[in-house]
């Protein structure tokens, strides 16, 4: 087993270009902002670019800025890959290995933060071992999941699917709620006018917040580190 913070918020999407960086990052601002010790983790982080000697997750500078630069970038995201792949695809295009226990371990660093933040890699179902997939690592930790929907035509279908896998995956991933994002470049779709009230219709778990494209802030307010916890006692009925 190993150490992890006690409460925590695994963000997922229903696919790669969800917003799941954008969701992460207001979440930790917004615990932060309420006076919590927060920290932020991405497992692993493909794309990444090469800055000098060291390979740099995007990704996690952005959580990382979020969360006041707590400990590391390395911290942050011990696993970084340049190749545009699954994480353990660009591993193997530069001749490594993905670490499957470090992708678990490497939450030890913030074991003293009253919550964390974790950013999966892809969606749910996506890959991140030759044998596993980003649920195995949602499960091995235990966090609820924040479900992140960007608000396009078929979100419906894939936010649904991504819900049902969370159910039935094992035996089964508690998920604290969706939020939804407005993606830029969407001005012409008319169903981002009818999409948000037919997730909250048909999903069972709530519908927490919009955020458009760029906002610095959710449109409506959260309370991030009590839905955590709620969601937890939940999860251990």
């Amino acid at each position: 087993m190993f150490k992890k913070p006690p409460r925590g918020l695994f963000v997922t999407g229903t696919s790669t270009e969800a917003g799941k960086t954008f969701v992460a990052a207001l979440i930790a601002r917004a615990l932060r902002a309420a006076g919590h010790n927060v920290g932020v983790y991405k497992p692993a982080a493909s794309d990444c670019i090469k800055v000098g000697v060291d390979i740099v997750s995007e990704d996690a500078t952005v959580l990382w800025e979020a969360a006041g630069r707590p400990l590391t970038l390395d911290a942050v995201c011990p696993q970084r890959f340049q190749a545009v792949l699954a994480p353990h695809l660009a591993a193997k295009a530069e001749g490594r290995e993905i670490d499957s226990r470090l992708l678990r371990t490497g939450l030890e660093p913030w074991a003293d933060s009253e919550i964390v933040v974790v950013e999966g890699a892809g969606g749910l179902m996506s890959p991140i071992g030759d044998h596993e997939f980003v649920a195995d690592v949602a499960r091995d930790m235990g966090y609820p999941l924040i479900v992140v929907v960007p608000n396009v035509l078929g979100c419906i279908n894939y936010a649904m699917q991504t819900l049902i896998a969370a159910a039935c995956y094992g035996e089964g991933l508690e998920v604290a709620g969706i939020v939804m994002t407005h993606p830029e470049g969407f001005d012409g779709d008319v169903s981002t006018n009818t999409n948000a009230d037919e997730i909250a219709r048909r999903a069972v778990a709530p519908l927490l917040a919009m955020v458009p494209f760029g906002a610095d802030d959710f449109e409506t307010h959260v309370d991030w580190f009590a839905l955590s916890e709620a969601a937890q006692v939940r999860a251990a009925r």
